[in-house]
């Protein structure tokens, strides 16, 4: 039996428009290299779906099963997603916002947002029968590829930065997962683990090196819509490093637009970066149609320690 959502169509290459089938078991578009993106058929999703029915298929991120790639029945889930919206009204007043409010996402399995895609691309790895998953991380995206790894019974490799917090290496091998410490940022992690041949074997998933992170991510999109009772927010700040969570929220937006259950304008979407590493805020503000790599990539936010976004 299939894994697949019955709604899902394929994927689009995300540059040159290139369409493939759910059955590729594709990471990038073979034409250009690009991240490729999951088609749905959204006029007939829409015959069935409606705010009242995503609200009553349970409290998870599953939800919003009618608009994700895979079958939630079959899908492995750790109870990921569902994570409150908090006012933050003094610091609002501080700041002279009004309606000023947090997205926590520490509620998640192994506590961070990263669980939202490693989920999708645990469960993508399982729809492609691969044995094994590897990617490179600065903590969090490892810890939660370590769990989902082990919830589905697949091998995991976590290439992290030499100078993470000891506590993701303790987290990441008690989940079963082989972990490899690597002198230098996480674009070196990333190298390191292109040359070690580990991705023969096994499927990379690595931010934008599959379709499905961002599906996870996208849901972020879904609940923000949802807790604020369909009504989109006027600006969306996010602590930016690979960007997933920003593309996954403005796919969300347009698919929400598409089933009729928001209304536009777009939210403004805004890339937070530190001043030590910030190749995306950089390419915003010299117009430039890519991020070039950020040389000497310093900051105490190691997940925010991303200095070539793909």
């Amino acid at each position: 039996m299939s894994r697949f959502s019955p709604f899902l169509q394929g994927f689009a290459c995300s540059s040159c428009g290139a369409e493939l089938s759910a059955g590729a078991a594709a990471g990038v578009c073979p034409r250009c290299g690009a991240p490729l993106l999951c088609r749905y058929d959204l006029p007939r999703v829409r015959r069935q779906w409606s705010p009242r029915r995503a609200s009553a298929s349970g409290s998870d991120l599953w939800r919003y099963r009618d608009v994700l790639p895979f079958d939630a029945a079959s899908a492995v889930r750790l109870g990921e997603g569902g994570t409150p919206l908090i006012p933050l009204p003094e610091l609002g007043e501080e700041l002279g916002v009004s309606g000023l409010w947090l997205k926590e996402e520490s509620p998640n399995p192994t506590h961070s947002f990263k669980a939202r895609g490693l989920c999708m691309a645990v469960n993508g790895a399982l729809a492609w029968r691969k044995p094994s998953i590897a990617l490179p991380s600065a903590g969090n995206a490892g810890s939660a590829a370590a769990a989902y790894a082990a919830a589905a019974g697949l091998g995991c490799s976590v290439y992290v930065p030499h100078d993470t917090p000891e506590v993701f290496d303790l987290e990441q091998r008690a989940l079963g997962a082989r972990v490899t410490r690597v002198p230098g940022t996480l674009s070196d992690a990333g190298r390191e683990l292109a040359a070690s041949g580990v991705g023969a074997t096994a499927w990379n998933v690595a931010t934008f090196r599959e379709p499905f992170r961002v599906e996870g991510k996208k849901t972020l999109g879904y609940e923000l819509a949802e807790q604020s009772g369909w009504r989109l927010p006027d600006h969306i700040f996010y602590p930016t490093g690979g960007g997933t969570g920003l593309v996954g929220m403005w796919l969300a937006f347009r698919e929400l637009f598409e089933l009729g259950a928001c209304e536009p304008p777009m939210p403004r979407l805004v890339a937070v970066q530190p001043e030590g590493c910030a190749p995306v805020v950089r390419a915003f503000e010299r117009g430039a149609g890519r991020a070039e790599p950020w040389a000497d990539a310093r900051t105490c936010a190691l997940g925010l320690r991303v200095p070539a976004p793909f």
